[in-house]
């Protein structure tokens, strides 16, 4: 197969699945890992990708925030089982909160069975999806709604600094890198996640593979702000040292 035809696969796969990955591509095609990651060096000199840490996705995602629908979709599976690992934490009698991410959206669905939970959060799906159920309390903090379907604004961020409290708090963001820490896009979401951050006593942070060494433009948190890291397998070993390190407590699912 020829670097052309490889390459317009590549953005083909893109387009359809959101992201793609080195290994399934190379299978795939017929090619070296070493292969495919030329194709993708080349994609992204042409502004057509944006790499990530074994793989790549859209450049557009890079330089605006992807539809919500999109992301919903995006590695989808992954963010299912941080979400079934991640509600393993959480226990009768606590206060949690949870951001607008897609990922936290999975916890949710989890929540619906379980009680004495009270849910704080700035995500409209979030309060959809659990209203109305009778043993769990959810707070939506208010303010501006925003593309993304959450509350966002100076209103939310100080309603939630100066009158709400969790034990927990369960968030996602666009990316990390040992570098720079949590990194986020969007400056309003990472504004109310910083106020939830201060007023929470245990903090979690889900990463599906997608987010590893994924840079974003708003300095979110460094990590050792967080309490837990729940990933998918086979992190990569400086984030393992580092962690160690710090004392996170690594979670691979």
């Amino acid at each position: 197969m020829f670097a052309l035809e490889r390459q317009k696969r590549i953005i083909d796969s893109l387009k359809t699945d959101g992201a793609v990955w080195v290994s399934k591509l190379s299978t795939e095609l017929g090619v070296t890992e070493e292969t495919v990651r030329r194709d993708l060096e080349k994609l992204e000199k042409q502004e057509l990708l944006l790499r990530t840490h074994g793989g790549a996705i859209p450049m557009s995602e890079g330089n605006h925030e992807m539809s919500l629908e999109k992301r919903k979709n995006l590695n989808m599976d992954s963010k299912m089982r941080l979400a079934k690992e991640a509600v393993k934490f959480i226990s009768a009698g606590d206060t949690i909160f949870l951001d607008a991410s897609t990922t936290t959206f999975y916890i949710a669905k989890e929540l619906k069975t379980m009680k004495g939970i009270t849910v704080i959060t700035n995500s409209i799906r979030v309060v959809n999806e659990l209203a109305g159920i009778p043993d769990l309390k959810v707070i939506g903090v208010g303010g501006f709604v925003s593309n993304n379907q959450s509350f966002v604004g100076s209103q939310a961020e100080r309603l939630i600094s100066e009158n709400y409290f969790a034990n927990k708090m369960f968030f996602s963001s666009r990316g990390v890198t040992v570098s720079a820490g949590i990194l986020e896009s969007n400056e309003q979401e990472c504004g109310i996640k910083q106020c939830m951050l201060k007023n929470a006593e245990k903090k979690y942070y889900l990463c599906d593979k997608t987010k590893v060494g994924r840079v974003g433009f708003a300095k979110l948190s460094q990590f050792d702000s967080i309490d837990y890291f729940i990933t998918e397998k086979n992190l990569d070993s400086e984030y393992v040292e580092l962690f160690n390190e710090l004392k996170i407590n690594l979670i691979e699912v």
